[in-house]
């Protein structure tokens, strides 16, 4: 049995071909349109053909589709809710123009949520049921698992881990308010708390880093390397990253906290610290019991987690 699974993002596609125990068959990346629905719908018919053709196998192959799509996602329905990074989006009933595309019956859930369900099935959180997936990266999002199942709250909104508020009168976040951790933690978050640094005359390695290479892997490279600043701004973040984690430690009292995206392949830099103030700042008892792991799925997380909710929903 074959499934596709599409992670769709504000800059890239990603559509796998997946078996029922998760091995992935062929994967075909290409960049998102940026002109509107109709234009992703074809680009993700697209690469579907393609991966199905790099795995051999008939359109026919396919029992179903799973999408993981950025912002609010209404998975009874299959509707994204405006996603702030795709342009020239309402409301739109994604689940319904892919299967009249692709033929086959389609599941749509929050992007963040995909990848928490990908780790559960067959990533690092194989056989937990109760666990917490944060990634952080451009931006800084969660899905939750509890008692073994997708928890998505009354209205479908739980999990926006990224928009607790960690700094009180805090940097602006993109989602209008201030101090959410995205807006202190995050990927954008961590390069411009670099460049403010150097702005004021701090001295460091990045200065040589020209302005359009200044990321938080640049940051977080040079941290490694010892560079003072550059440690200085990744600790913060990683400090206001475990502050959120603690408190949903004492909140939740998961089994494990798994975190990935692309700040996160910063390894122990982040995990380390995010550790030590889960241990300082929790309650002994649910910090004794949480496992808090790097993410194992990498960049299949999200189509991954895609075929998960297929396969919870479609069969």
């Amino acid at each position: 049995m074959w499934y596709l699974g599409v992670d769709l993002g504000g800059t890239k596609i990603l559509t796998a071909v997946v078996d029922e125990t998760g091995q992935v068959a062929a994967r075909v990346r290409a960049p998102t349109p940026q002109t509107g629905p109709a234009a992703v719908v074809e680009a993700i018919a697209a690469t579907a053909q393609q991966a199905l053709e790099a795995a051999g196998l008939p359109r026919g192959a396919v029992r179903a589709a799973g999408v993981g799509a950025p912002g609010p996602a209404d998975p009874v329905t299959g509707t994204v809710f405006s996603p702030p990074n795709l342009p020239g989006w309402g409301d739109v009933p994604l689940a319904d123009l892919l299967r009249a595309r692709l033929e086959v019956p389609v599941a749509v859930e929050n992007d963040a949520n995909a990848a928490a369900l990908g780790e559960h099935w067959v990533g690092a959180g194989r056989g937990v049921d109760d666990l917490l997936y944060i990634t952080v990266g451009t931006g800084i999002g969660g899905g939750l698992i509890l008692r073994g199942q997708l928890y998505t709250g009354t209205s479908g909104c739980a999990g926006e881990v990224g928009h607790m508020v960690i700094v009180p009168d805090g940097p602006r976040c993109a989602c209008g308010r201030q101090g959410c951790l995205e807006a202190v933690a995050s990927g954008p978050a961590i390069a411009r708390a670099a460049r403010a640094a150097l702005e004021a005359g701090r001295p460091s390695v990045l200065s040589a880093v020209a302005a359009e290479e200044l990321d938080a892997h640049a940051v977080a490279r040079a941290a490694v390397e010892g560079d003072p600043l550059a440690r200085e701004v990744f600790a913060r973040a990683a400090r206001y990253l475990g502050l959120a984690v603690a408190n949903l430690v004492n909140l939740l009292n998961p089994a494990m906290v798994i975190i990935g995206g692309g700040v996160a392949r910063a390894g122990d830099l982040l995990l380390a610290p995010v550790r030590r103030i889960v241990d300082a700042e929790a309650f002994a008892r649910p910090a004794a019991a949480v496992r808090i792991v790097p993410a194992a799925l990498g960049a299949d997380a999200g189509a991954l987690g895609a075929v998960a909710a297929a396969r919870q929903r479609l069969a």
